[in-house]
């Protein structure tokens, strides 16, 4: 995910918030060589939050081994130290508005009752990597089409995307999802993009498990932003086809299924700032007579995708948000700020999109409300 208004939102908020914190720590001690200590690591956390940019790695060559785990623990220290910064302020508050009489033994409960709340934002955040984090689970969903051939009735297809193997996913935990998907028997195999994170994350590895997708009609692709951002486009497509995986690039397959003819189409990723020339060249490549299928990685190009005629579109890139909370029945969640498709099922017209929470994370290695998710969708007529 990539949103340069919600970024600079973002640096602002941390920027205040770890200020504030300095401030408060820098206040409670005298001590010179502790004071020296705070402020150096506020520098090193300030400099490491650089890290959690993709391109910023790629373009300074650090290995993303080492860089996205510095970068991950910047950004899980500042979205940690936001939700305690939060939580103490409220307390405070709180704490000034008790009468001066109040009972001492009720006022030890009340801060007790504080601390206990000041902690809650790690404990979600260890919640989210340690647990929901690989809690990897197929889910089934059926798609409704309007003017479906009936031999395409029941059709699945088994959806995967945003893998993003690299130092928190591992090709041993991706096997395990791909283990999961031997059983479901697909007709079809699609994935979505962002193989990998960064330009020296495993994509041999993600490759040689991906080769273990077996459906009827094989596996087909198309390329993420991480594979723009590492700049291994040609490579992805060359060795993937080695193994016989097929990355559409602005191409399309059309396949047989009984008398009906499914037409599978995929471009590279669609950038934010293109979307005045979304899918540039796309009615080019549907089928009339068939069933048109899009695969894109930006979910954002639905409309657009409607419009020209496809039938559904299969899409990522949002992780579902990857770190959810809903309030008052409205989800909360940074992919909120830049695409109104965040996750599941959407329609227009007689169009239909899927966006998959996809597999693996960016960024902070939490996912919370958002668990991974392999997709087994079955076409429907509606």
């Amino acid at each position: 995910m990539a949103n340069f208004p919600l970024d600079l939102f973002l640096i602002a908020v941390f920027a205040f918030v770890h200020w504030r914190t300095t401030s408060l720590m820098l206040a409670r001690t005298s001590r010179r060589w502790l004071r020296r200590c705070i402020l150096l690591f506020a520098v090193f956390v300030a400099v490491c939050y650089i890290f959690t940019f993709s391109v910023a790695l790629a373009w300074l060559r650090i290995p993303t081994a080492i860089g996205s785990v510095l970068g991950a623990g910047s950004l899980t220290y500042f979205m940690t130290l936001t939700g305690v910064l939060v939580i103490y302020q409220l307390l405070s508050a709180a704490g000034k508005m008790l009468p001066a009489e109040t009972d001492p033994g009720r006022r030890r409960v009340l801060n007790a009752a504080g601390s206990a709340l000041m902690a809650a934002p790690f404990a979600a955040v260890g919640y989210g990597s340690f647990i929901q984090r690989t809690d990897f689970r197929v889910r089934e969903v059926d798609l409704s089409l309007t003017g479906l051939a009936p031999d395409l009735e029941g059709l699945r297809i088994l959806h995967l995307s945003d893998i993003h193997l690299s130092a928190f996913l591992s090709e041993g935990e991706f096997a395990r999802v791909v283990d999961s998907t031997l059983a479901l028997h697909p007709h079809l195999t699609v994935v979505t993009g962002d193989l990998i994170s960064g330009h020296t994350d495993p994509l041999d590895a993600c490759i040689r498990q991906l080769a273990r997708l077996k459906s009827d009609a094989g596996t087909f692709a198309c390329m993420g932003n991480h594979e723009r951002y590492a700049r291994v486009e040609a490579y992805t497509e060359r060795e993937s086809a080695r193994v016989g995986i097929r990355f559409l690039r602005g191409q399309a397959q059309s396949l047989r299924f009984g008398d009906a003819a499914l037409n599978l189409a995929g471009l590279d990723f669609q950038p934010q700032r293109s979307r005045k020339v979304y899918l540039k060249g796309a009615d080019r490549l549907i089928l009339p007579g068939a069933t048109n299928i899009l695969l894109q990685h930006n979910p954002d190009v639905f409309p657009e995708a409607a419009r020209l005629g496809y039938n559904l579109l299969l899409a990522g890139h949002t992780h579902g948000g990857q770190v959810t909370v809903e309030i008052l029945d409205q989800a909360i969640n940074p992919a909120r700020f830049f695409t109104p498709y965040v996750y599941g099922l959407y329609r227009q017209g007689n169009a239909t999109a899927y966006v998959t929470r996809g597999i693996g994370t960016i960024g902070i290695p939490t996912r919370l409300g958002a668990p991974p998710e392999i997709s087994l969708l079955r076409l429907r007529k509606a």
